[in-house]
């Protein structure tokens, strides 16, 4: 039998079922439609609402961050960000290249641009060392600001992303950070509920962000937040994405170019529900994630795990096949099989809108993107026997 068809028998006896398998489907097994119901029948569906704050507040509790925004996606949530980490215009923000590409388009929203740093070979992350490379090589410090040699531009901010929910060398990255006096502002788009040591994913940089969408953890069918822990930025950001509106029983003043970015009150109580059962949703997604463990070591196909000292809430669940070759061919068995796997993203400095930015070396991000695909890691309602 080939190693296709080890992944594709693995998958089918671990995660169970014999029809087509999702990659991640939403699972809605608690209050979604009485909350949903509840906000329609009061008519207050739009960008404010008890449920926007219940949401907001719920996730203050789970992560540990003092203040949450909610925000319409992940990418909005990343956007905003940026703007209050002072990106600005033709200024550099260094990443990682393996990432989606709503990453690198935050960026590009913002007015900068992305310079792309590797990976780390065990986090799938942000590489500490490629960034403290990149710096030391590529970059200078002029006054109180970090230049780009080449091209003169302000770097402005870093930005690693906690790939798959893996937790990424978060700490080593802040230190880094500090010493260069960049602001620090996490994509944690995948990681609600990981965590590197006791801190939530998003939590240790000046911002973080996490995303809601359909194939998320918890699901608001869209949706984003912002994470912080400085009372400043929390207000400014709850301001700029209500329009910059000034308060007023019934007067349309705003104070700034705002920005249409809250999440409606209608998909927040989609997410208060989805919020309730997030514990449970966690510990069916770890126990599966060692099930798939112990299968795919009998096999001898590499399996994806947490880095040490991390507790990973496993969103896509992740193997490593040889070479390109037997990725595609693992890719082309399962996905006519129904069963849906996925390929890593396209490494982001391989697109053609971001082939000319500035880059480090990127051979890990080589070698992982040819070889790695996601398998079936939603939640279902009860864990196969």
């Amino acid at each position: 039998m080939s190693r296709a068809h080890d992944v594709l028998r693995i998958v089918r006896d671990v995660y169970g079922g014999s029809g087509p398998l999702a990659l991640h489907a939403p699972v809605f097994a608690g209050n979604e439609m009485a909350y949903v119901r509840a906000t329609i029948e009061s008519t207050v569906v739009s960008s404010v609402g008890a449920y926007v704050d219940r949401f907001e507040q719920m996730l203050s509790e789970f992560t540990g961050a003092r203040y949450v925004i909610a925000t319409a996606n992940g990418t909005t949530a990343l956007h905003m960000a940026l703007l209050l980490a002072s990106v600005e215009p033709g200024e550099l923000v260094v990443t990682q290249s393996l990432s989606f590409v709503a990453t690198a388009n935050a960026i590009v929203h913002a007015g900068a641009e992305p310079a792309f740093v590797d990976i780390d070979p065990t986090t799938l992350g942000m590489s500490p060392e490629a960034l403290s490379a990149f710096l030391q090589e590529d970059c200078e410090r002029v006054g109180d600001t970090v230049r780009h040699r080449a091209s003169g531009r302000r770097v402005a901010a870093c930005v690693p992303m906690h790939s798959f929910g893996l937790p990424c060398r978060i700490d080593d990255i802040a230190d880094i950070c500090a010493q260069w006096e960049l602001p620090l502002v996490e994509d944690a788009a995948e990681a609600l509920g990981s965590r590197h040591d006791t801190k939530h994913c998003g939590t240790t940089g000046r911002l973080g962000t996490l995303s809601f969408n359909g194939n998320k953890v918890c699901t608001t069918g869209g949706g984003g937040a912002i994470m912080t822990n400085d009372p400043v930025i929390a207000q400014r950001a709850k301001h700029l994405t209500t329009t910059a509106k000034v308060p007023h029983r019934w007067r349309f003043e705003h104070d700034a170019i705002g920005y249409n970015f809250r999440l409606p009150n209608l998909n927040a109580a989609l997410g208060c529900a989805q919020l309730e059962q997030l514990d449970a949703f966690l510990t069916f997604k770890r126990t599966l994630a060692e099930r798939y463990r112990s299968a795919f070591d009998a096999v001898d196909i590499p399996f994806v795990v947490e880095p040490p000292g991390t507790h990973a809430n496993y969103w896509l669940c992740a193997i490593l096949l040889r070479n390109a070759a037997e990725r595609d061919r693992c890719l082309e068995v399962t996905n006519d099989a129904g069963v849906m796997t996925r390929p890593a993203w396209e490494p982001l400095h391989t697109l053609r809108m971001f082939a000319e930015l500035p880059r480090g070396p990127l051979p890990v991000t080589a070698h992982i993107g040819a070889r790695l695909i996601n398998i079936p890691s939603g939640v279902r309602v009860e864990v196969p026997a």
